[in-house]
């Protein structure tokens, strides 16, 4: 890599990573006077359309998001032959790098890093895109815990998604993605909930649920395999969070949280109970929430009332039957 200036403004300094489509660099706006990450198209892709055109989705995707949770995009330029993207320089590691230097992480750790990428996610899926390569890689961790989603670069937009379309060519991690995306059916903001659910479980056993040295069986896998129970590898996992770690992974996108919105706030239910962090009374789900010990109340109150109002009725007989006694007309008198 040449030491000018890309774009006649930013100043490239060293690779700090690589993918199947670009390199990204660590490097200078020399404008702004800022530290930035650039990823530039890999030279090989160059003169394949496609792969031109999905970089240049992502920009346009990224660009368009602004999140806490998600990588900002500054800028997209061509320097002669080389397409490039500006993000935001992000301090700190890849959630993978964190997963092979400490094998599995504390539970509390663990859900809170889902909890920031689902915000993050949730975020991009109520702007109607869907992610589609969630993986370690992708989850970037400052290190005051702050965690940032990267890469769109296969993203979707949802709108223009049709039901019956169907992928001879898969994109995606085969460890991460989706049955329906190793199916080559089209993606929903549930495929991401699955992949999501992947990464939780290998955050908290320190391996896959899925695990093979070939693409097309761990397409088969995922399409067709039971996950294991994470608590089997895991004893210390909550019964409440290995229940909703199972849905997440559920093969039909309809028995999953629908979007990673839902899938965030089960999470903080379960982080927020006031018994203990990850042992609620109850199982959540999807569609319901916990319900509040004054529901019991009023079912006892109401209980109350209506005994009252039999009492108070019941007496009353007694006292008609007298007064009506004391005249000669009452149908009762002897």
């Amino acid at each position: 890599m040449q030491t000018s200036l890309l774009g006649n403004r930013y100043e490239i300094r060293r690779r700090i990573g690589s993918g199947g489509m670009a390199h990204v660099y660590q490097a200078f706006d020399v404008n702004l006077q800022r530290e930035v990450a650039v990823k530039i198209l890999r030279e090989s892709l160059l003169t394949d359309d496609t792969f031109s055109a999905r970089f240049l989705r992502e920009a346009r995707a990224a660009a368009n998001l602004s999140h806490p949770n998600l990588v900002t995009v500054h800028d997209f330029g061509q320097d002669q032959n080389r397409y490039f993207i500006v993000m935001e320089s992000v301090p700190g590691a890849d959630l993978k790098t964190l997963l092979l230097q400490e094998n599995k992480l504390d539970i509390d750790r663990a859900v809170n890093i889902m909890i920031q990428v689902a915000a993050g996610i949730g975020y991009a899926h109520r702007a109607g895109l869907i992610h589609c390569d969630l993986k370690p890689h992708n989850i970037l961790i400052t290190p005051d815990q702050r965690v940032k989603v990267a890469d769109f670069g296969i993203s979707r937009v949802l709108a223009s998604i049709q039901p019956e379309e169907h992928a001879d060519v898969v994109w995606g991690s085969p460890l991460y993605f989706s049955p329906e995306q190793a199916d080559g059916s089209p993606p929903s903001p549930a495929s991401d909930v699955y992949s999501l659910g992947i990464i939780l479980f290998e955050m908290l056993a320190g391996r896959l649920p899925f695990e093979s040295n070939s693409a097309d069986e761990l397409a088969q896998l995922h399409l067709h395999a039971a996950p294991p129970d994470i608590r089997t590898l895991r004893p210390d996992v909550p019964q409440a969070l290995a229940l909703v770690l199972q849905k997440t992974m559920a093969k039909e996108p309809a028995q999953r949280y629908r979007t990673a919105d839902q899938f965030g706030q089960i999470l903080r239910t379960l982080s927020s109970s006031a018994s203990s962090p990850l042992e609620p009374e109850i199982i959540p789900s999807a569609e319901t929430t916990p319900a509040a010990p004054a529901s019991q109340m009023i079912d006892w109150i109401s209980i109350f009332l209506g005994l009252a109002a039999f009492i108070a009725l019941g007496g009353l007989i007694p006292l008609w039957l007298w007064i009506c006694l004391l005249y000669p007309s009452c149908p009762l008198s002897p």
